[in-house]
């Protein structure tokens, strides 16, 4: 049987389409035409004969019956003109859908590096800064020995003072009101000389180590710099543009510019892979005046006309040797060179390598430097830190030695850092099957599992995490009790 409709193939194609032409059109106790089984000139079909719609055999249904039917090489309702004798649905190309079928995808245009004319420009605001009285007071032996107290450097010409207080920074009344609602008892070291130099407009570098504070050593002077632009317009891309290594670090920054922008009715969005593009478009495209992103999903938007960065004049490149030790240069080289150049540009980092130091060279003018701390990472002395050097064999037995001592405090919780995403599952099912309430977090989980898997660390649900180097800094957890390595 097989053989027989594998050697009358258009025959057998033709009754097929006839009944399923006559069923679309609810036409029942329909017969072939006697032309279908008496046709002399056989057609052997090829595999791009199927690739749309239902056929393209005789646009469907029968050559002499001029009902076009469904079918279309291209792919969609028919390859002869669709219902009728060349007319209606369809026509070559192929109407609906594609080679495959399906939605058609978004045209990608490679981004090249505008022309800027600065005359052209409109001109914005940057400088928000106004010394507070108690500043203007302070001398230049008390600068001096506050960054003394507080290991703290800074680099460049016309360097702010530091302020003590939040009421010194100059802040509107509705953000010292948000930031005084948080109940911070005062700043940071780095937010009392980053604030100032952010708000004066000035091309800045932040260097200090994670959980210090920066997030708000740029969220707070960009909801001031935001206040004082114009209204967007439709089409308009946003206002302040984030840049941030993971999908992680970017969620907890929109966390802080939501908190924060709140009373101003700042809106944000949060753009990073390994989550669905609808919600996100739909956000660049209402229009907003923050957008947080990781370097790769935002170039996608870019390149399809999703949002454009016209209106951007306050960028921020946070974490930012993270991000090049990831391989992301040459899409922030991209995204850079798309925003006007009379910007102001933060860059904020832990450490200080060649790579960074290049890439401050390139886009930033004339900017100030603050240290807080060593240019390179390095051990808290804070921490007690234990080294033992084992066989591959004896880990595991140790591994749970140190948790057994670690969850005798019922509040501990344990972050277990392995070297690879496949150690890092291992690792957490070996746990899991001995009875320990270990979840894993790495590159490879959806963003939705990431999400419920530090949900359930944080509240303690789940008190031990397996982790990669995705949360190796800048998620916001601070509370754990005990880190163990299990590879190196």
């Amino acid at each position: 049987m097989r053989a027989l409709i594998a050697s009358h193939r258009p025959v057998y194609d033709k009754i097929r389409f006839f009944f399923l032409f006559c069923a679309h059109r609810g036409i029942k106790d329909a017969h072939p035409p006697l032309s279908f089984f008496t046709a002399t000139r056989f057609h052997t079909p090829k595999m791009s004969d199927y690739n749309g719609g239902y056929s393209n055999y005789n646009s469907g249904y029968n050559n002499n019956t001029h009902l076009g039917g469904y079918g279309g090489n291209g792919g969609g309702y028919g390859n002869g003109g669709g219902y009728g004798n060349g007319g209606g649905y369809g026509g070559r190309g192929g109407g609906r859908g594609g080679r495959f079928g399906g939605r058609p995808q978004a045209e990608r245009v490679e981004l090249s590096t505008p022309e800027w004319d600065l005359d052209a420009l409109p001109p914005f605001e940057k400088n928000f800064y106004t010394e507070h009285p108690d500043v203007v007071a302070r001398s230049d032996a008390d600068v001096a020995a506050f960054r003394k107290e507080h290991d703290m450097t800074c680099e460049g010409s016309d360097i702010p003072k530091p302020i003590t207080s939040f009421d010194e920074a100059g802040f509107p009344d509705y953000v010292l009101s948000e930031v005084k609602q948080q109940g911070f008892p005062k700043p940071t070291a780095i937010q009392c000389q980053g604030w100032p130099m952010a708000l004066s407009g000035r091309d800045m570098v932040g260097i200090a180590s994670t959980g210090s504070g920066k997030t708000l050593s740029y969220c707070l002077p960009a909801i001031v710099h935001i206040n004082a632009q114009p209204l967007l317009k439709h089409g308009d891309g946003p206002i302040v543009l984030v840049l941030a290594p993971t999908r992680e670090l970017a969620v907890q920054i929109q966390t802080e510019c939501s908190k924060f922008g709140a009373s101003s009715r700042i809106r944000n969005t949060c753009v990073y892979g390994g989550a669905p593009k609808g919600q996100q478009i739909r956000d660049l495209q209402r229009g907003l005046e923050i957008c947080i992103a990781t370097p790769g999903r935002l170039i996608d938007m870019l390149e399809t006309g999703k949002t454009n960065l016209r209106r951007v004049t306050y960028l921020v490149l946070d974490e930012a040797d993270r991000m090049l030790d990831m391989g992301f240069e040459p899409q922030i080289r991209k995204i850079v060179d798309q925003i006007r150049p009379d910007r102001q540009t933060l860059m904020w980092s832990a450490t200080w390598p060649k790579e960074v130091k290049n890439l401050t060279r390139d886009y930033l003018l004339d900017p100030i430097q603050v240290t807080v701390g060593s240019l390179e990472l390095a051990a808290s002395h804070t921490i007690t830190q234990v080294v033992e050097v084992i066989s591959q064999f004896e880990k595991n037995d140790r591994l749970l030695k140190h948790l057994e001592t670690a969850t005798t405090d019922k509040e501990a919780k344990c972050l277990v850092f392995a070297s690879t995403k496949r150690a890092c599952d291992e690792v957490t099912s070996f746990l899991r099957q001995d009875g320990w309430p270990a979840l894993a977090i790495h590159g490879d989980k959806d963003q939705h599992e990431r999400d419920w898997v530090l949900k359930e660390f944080r509240s303690g649900k789940s008190p031990i995490m397996v982790a990669t180097d995705v949360a190796a800094r800048g998620i916001g957890m601070y509370t754990f009790s005990h880190l163990l390595l299990t590879t190196v």
